[in-house]
C-alpha cells in the first residue's frame, strides 16, 4: 500500500528516510532551513564510520548497530544519481611518544565487535599503511573494519535524486508535526534540535570541523591522533580535501569557532604531517548535534508520528540502521 508521508527535517536522517520511503510512497519534505541546509548537523561532520573507535565511548550494542549501518551504506549510495565517495579501508590511530599512555588506554577500552579486532602497529607497519607518515610515529593501532563517506557529496546527490523521483519540498517552513497529522498517513520527525520543545530532554553538543585543501598530503584513510586535550581526526576526502576535527564540546553555543580551538586543531594536524602547513582553509564549520542525557538515539512511535532523534556524535554511523527501524513501523 502506498501512503502519503511527510518527512519533517531534511538533515541526514531526513534524507535517508526520504530516500527509502520514496521508493514506495508519496513523500513530502518540510524543512525550516533553506535548500542548502547549512545548519544541519550532518554538514558539520567528517562522516567517519568508526564503530570500533566509538566503542570506547558508547555501549557495545550501539557499536554493533554501527557495523550494521556500514553494511547498508553501499546500497544507499547505489540508489543515487551521482557517485558519492565511500571507503572502507580502516582507521589508523597514532600517538606521539609522550602520549603513548593515551594510546594504550584507548586500546584497552575498545570493545569486542564480532570478528573485528584492533591490530597493534609498529613504526614499520604504520609506514606500510601510510607511507607519508614514515618515521613520524613508532606506535599505533589499526581498526580495519572502519570507513567513511563524503558527506558534502551525499547531501548534494541525495537532494538531486529525490527531486528526480518527484518528492515535494517545502523549505523555510517551521512545521509542527501535529499540523500534518490530518493531511498525511505518517509523519517522520527528523528535526534534530528543532524538536527540542517537543522533546525537552534534548541538548545540543557542539562540533567544530575545518575543511582543508592540500595536494602536498596524500593520506589514504582516516587518521586519529591520541592527545590528552584534543584527540584529533583527519579524514581524507576526494580532490585532495581533508576534514579535520576533534572530540565534541559540551556546549550549546552555536557561534563561530574561536581562535583557540582553531589554533589547537591546526597545530595538532601539523604535528601529524608537516605538509598541512601549506594547506588552504576551505571553511571552518560549527554546529550542534542533538543528544539525549544518556547519549543514546531514540526511535519513537506515537499515533502516526515516528520520530528519530538523539544521534549525538554517531550520525553517519547509526542513521541507516535507525531509519530502517523507523521505516519498519509503517504498516
Amino acid at each position: 500500500m502506498s501512503y502519503n508521508i511527510a518527512v519533517v527535517g531534511f538533515g541526514l536522517t531526513g534524507r535517508l528516510a526520504a530516500l527509502e520511503l520514496s521508493l514506495a510512497h508519496n513523500v513530502t519534505v518540510y524543512e525550516a532551513d533553506d535548500a542548502q541546509a547549512l545548519s544541519s548537523a550532518g554538514r558539520v561532520a567528517a562522516a567517519m564510520l568508526a564503530p570500533l573507535a566509538e566503542s570506547v565511548l558508547c555501549e557495545q550494542d550501539l557499536a554493533l548497530m554501527g557495523l550494521d549501518s556500514i553494511s547498508r551504506w553501499p546500497g544507499i549510495l547505489a540508489q543515487l544519481d551521482d557517485t558519492v565517495f565511500f571507503q572502507q579501508q580502516g582507521t589508523l590511530v597514532v600517538a606521539h611518544q609522550q602520549d603513548r599512555g593515551d594510546l594504550q588506554s584507548f586500546t584497552e577500552r575498545l570493545k569486542p565487535l564480532a570478528n573485528h579486532h584492533a591490530q597493534q602497529l609498529s613504526g614499520a607497519h604504520i609506514s606500510e599503511l601510510e607511507p607519508e607518515l614514515s618515521g613520524r610515529f613508532n606506535q599505533g593501532v589499526y581498526l580495519p573494519c572502519e570507513g567513511q563517506i563524503d558527506n558534502q557529496a551525499f547531501y548534494q546527490a541525495s537532494f538531486k535524486t529525490l527531486k528526480a523521483r518527484g518528492v515535494k519540498f517545502n523549505f523555510g517552513e517551521n512545521i509542527n508535526c501535529q499540523q500534518l497529522q490530518q493531511s498525511h498517513d505518517y509523519i517522520i520527525d527528523c528535526r534534530g534540535l528543532g524538536a527540542k520543545s517537543a522533546q525537552c530532554k534534548l541538548r545540543g553538543v557542539r562540533g567544530e570541523v575545518i575543511r582543508l585543501h592540500t595536494p602536498e598530503v596524500n593520506l589514504t584513510r582516516p587518521v586519529r591522533l591520541m592527545h590528552p586535550r584534543y584527540p584529533l581526526y583527519i579524514a581524507p576526502k576526494p580532490n585532495h580535501e581533508y576534514v579535520v576535527g576533534a572530540t565534541e564540546i559540551e556546549s550549546q553555543d552555536n557561534g563561530p569557532a574561536t581562535v583557540r580551538s582553531t589554533l589547537e586543531l591546526l597545530s595538532a594536524v601539523y604535528t601529524v604531517h608537516s605538509g598541512f602547513a601549506e594547506a588552504r582553509i576551505i571553511n571552518i564549520q560549527t554546529g550542534l548535534r542533538p543528544a539525549f542525557s544518556d547519549n543514546r538515539p531514540q526511535v519513537k512511535h506515537q499515533g502516526n508520528v515516528i520520530s528519530i532523534n538523539g544521534l549525538y556524535r554517531h550520525g553517519y554511523l547509526l542513521a541507516p540502521s535507525l531509519v530502517a527501524e523507523a521505516v519498519s513501523l509503517i504498516k
